[in-house]
């Protein structure tokens, strides 16, 4: 690599490094943050950058692997739940604008292929900022933002077709363009067939065998070779490159690989997606915009507005609730990252002239710069909006129930909340899952043993395979709601990252991890665990109460020594056995919430709760008794207690222990 080309790549880091945090302090995305290092760094400017085709080359780079990840992305099941929003409201939009925009051009005297190709432009919208704006804001799953993300990607995917349709437009094609069309979609079915025997065939055997090398080199080398050789099969064809690299995505997608290798890429797609953005605002004339500022201002203003009506005018299809409707509009008035792809196509096949793209750059940028500003006061603007009164006619389609309020999970059609986080299907994890099964406990697994996910997702487990310190995969599983996260692997290492991993993304779940040695406890505590097991401490224990027992030391003492070995080893309550059930609690001020075991042989059994008098000789409160599964929560002077009833009780530690080891104490001496 030549010495230039050093020089360049510093420059381009260091200044963007300095816009970004610049960008960071005033709340805005990054994509802008790198539009305007380009300007600034590039030839229009102050002309920083001496190599700026060698940019423009990571720049394709960036593009691919952006397509890449949205193939990736793309799960057909995971979308299933929310198609008619995606085909219908994506349709509509986009081809609403397409008209809007044509109609408009041709009255401005553009050619009828330039309209069209105007239309393609202004009708995509940014993934990127809309989305991190809707997941600064906890909006994603709300009915607006699940309405906002089926349009975003149907333009998305459309972005592909419309890339193939810039030959036609721009009259490039020699001869007949019925046949060039129809040879281009022979080449699309060809191509599109070796990906679906490759994605049902090649892929699944190759991961697998990579996969279980566990070597995280070697499953990136072949996810980018992947990617790499389908973007040149399908450019040998004729096709472009970005197209490749989608369908290299969807190959995998549907793999239970993929959410690992969508952690892999996701830091290479990061970079060199800001070298497309910086190239993309190297190419901008500021001077454009300092000639024309009024001008471009009105059209700005022109585009963004046709875009909050037209769709509006859309999402109303979808029979979702007015506010709904509204903030999809607002969020999508900008041009998006795609149409910066389809501009530089259309420029080198003379659809629009350099002047014309100048000015498409300045008002992509500025409607970029003002999306967050609009959805910042797209709140209290739509609750205005909505004192003004509807037709009725209009109040009756616009249906006040949304069609999918919730969102698909990627391991089922059941939405994960309050659920229990498996990280790691050896012994322990294993046995934890039948635990939860036989409680009901909803659960999802996280492993990197590619043979014991291929199995286990044969047998129906909600098993993901993928290396749980990447957010990504953490992100799948539903982390932030998840209630417990038990890191039951064997790599101390891996453990510390992961515990970090989950405390960052869910600062209130309970962490319990399993570590090989006392020593290592320290440490995971730091990071965030609620507790640590040691098996050593643990093994020492289970020793030691088994000797006692041989000697027939009394029960009690051999309880009492535990305790006080761990109340000196170990930050814990004691195991959950016999009277330590009622250690799994819930403290409010003193008191607590607490499970209480009731064995065959106990007192209580078979007395009304009014002859057990539980309150005067506990000074507890029973609220509810759980009896084959069923929750008993009428509690009457009359109800009679069984054995293995489990009961919920209210009061102080030392009273509801009291509790649990009488009624064990009558089980053992029965």
């Amino acid at each position: 690599m030549h010495v230039p080309m050093l020089s360049d790549l510093l420059i381009i880091l260091l200044l963007s490094v300095g816009v970004i945090l610049l960008f960071n302090r005033v709340k805005l995305p990054s994509i802008i943050g790198y539009l305007v290092t380009g300007m600034v760094a590039g030839p229009y400017a102050l002309g920083l950058v001496h190599a700026p085709a060698k940019v423009n080359q990571l720049a394709e780079l960036g593009v691919m692997l952006l397509m890449f990840i949205i193939g990736l992305e793309f799960s057909l099941h995971s979308l299933s739940r929310i198609k008619r929003a995606v085909f219908l409201g994506g349709a509509l939009q986009v081809g609403l604008t397409i008209a809007a925009v044509y109609v408009l051009a041709r009255g401005m005297g553009s050619p009828p292929a330039t309209a069209v190709f105007w239309g393609f432009l202004i009708a995509l919208s940014s993934t990127a900022i809309v989305l991190k704006l809707l997941q600064e804001q906890s909006q994603v799953e709300s009915v607006h933002g699940q309405v906002i993300l089926a349009i975003l990607i149907f333009q998305d995917l459309i972005v592909v077709p419309m890339m193939l349709l810039v030959p036609l437009l721009s009259g490039q094609i020699i001869g007949s363009p019925w046949l060039t069309v129809s040879i281009m979609l022979a080449k699309m079915l060809g191509v599109l067939v070796l990906v679906v025997l490759g994605a049902k065939y090649l892929m699944p055997r190759l991961l697998l065998l990579v996969a279980r090398t566990r070597s995280r080199e070697l499953f990136l080398l072949t996810i980018i070779g992947t990617c790499v050789g389908v973007a040149w099969l399908t450019a040998e064809a004729g096709l472009s490159m970005a197209l490749g690299a989608f369908l290299a995505g969807l190959i995998i997608s549907e793999s239970e690989y993929s959410y690992e290798a969508v952690s892999n890429v996701m830091p290479f797609r990061e970079v060199f997606a800001s070298f497309f953005f910086v190239s993309i605002g190297m190419l901008f004339d500021v001077q454009v915009l300092l000639e024309y500022p009024v001008r471009i201002l009105l059209l700005t203003l022109g585009v963004m507005a046709l875009k909050v009506l037209l769709t509006p005018a859309a999402a109303a299809f979808l029979r979702v609730p007015v506010r709904a409707v509204l903030l999809a509009g607002l969020a999508l008035c900008q041009v998006g990252e795609f149409s910066f792809i389809l501009s530089l196509a259309g420029l080198e096949a003379g659809l629009i002239s350099h002047s014309s793209y100048q000015l498409f750059l300045a008002i992509s940028i500025l409607t970029m710069c003002l999306t967050p500003v609009v959805m910042l006061v797209a709140e209290p603007v739509v609750s205005h909006m909505m004192r003004v009164p509807l037709p009725q006619a209009l109040q009756e389609h616009l249906h006040p129930e949304p069609p999918n309020a919730e969102p698909a999970t990627s391991l089922g059609e059941s939405v994960l909340d309050n659920h229990l986080v498996v990280i790691g299907y050896g012994l322990n994890g294993r046995n934890l899952v039948r635990a939860a099964k036989h409680a009901h406990i909803p659960y999802v697994i996280v492993d990197t043993d590619a043979d014991t996910v291929h199995r286990q997702l044969k047998r129906g487990e909600p098993i993901l395979y993928g290396d749980a310190t990447h957010a990504h995969v953490l992100e799948h599983v539903r982390i932030e709601r998840a209630r417990v996260v038990v890191v039951a692997i064997s790599d101390p290492a891996g453990s510390l990252r992961v515990v970090a991993a989950v405390r960052r993304l869910n600062p209130e779940a309970c962490i319990i991890v399993r570590s090989l040695y006392l020593h290592e406890r320290k440490e995971l505590y730091q990071l965030g665990a609620t507790e640590v097991i040691a098996e050593e401490m643990e093994t020492s224990i289970e020793i030691l109460a088994r000797v006692l027992a041989r000697y027939l030391v009394p029960l009690h003492e051999i309880d009492a020594l535990v305790r006080q070995l761990r109340g000196g080893n170990i930050v814990r309550p004691s195991s959950l056995t016999g009277a330590e059930w009622s250690g799994m609690h819930v403290g409010l001020a003193g008191l607590e919430l607490a499970t209480v075991p009731v064995p065959d042989e106990a007192v209580l059994v078979g007395k009304t709760l009014s002859e057990s008098e539980m309150r005067q000789h506990y000074g507890i409160n029973l609220l509810a008794i759980r009896r084959n599964g069923h929750m008993l929560d009428q509690m009457r002077p009359d109800t009679i207690i069984h054995g293995h009833d489990t009961l919920y009780v209210f009061g102080k530690p030392d009273q509801v222990e009291r509790l649990a080891h009488e009624l064990h104490a009558d089980e053992t001496f029965a």
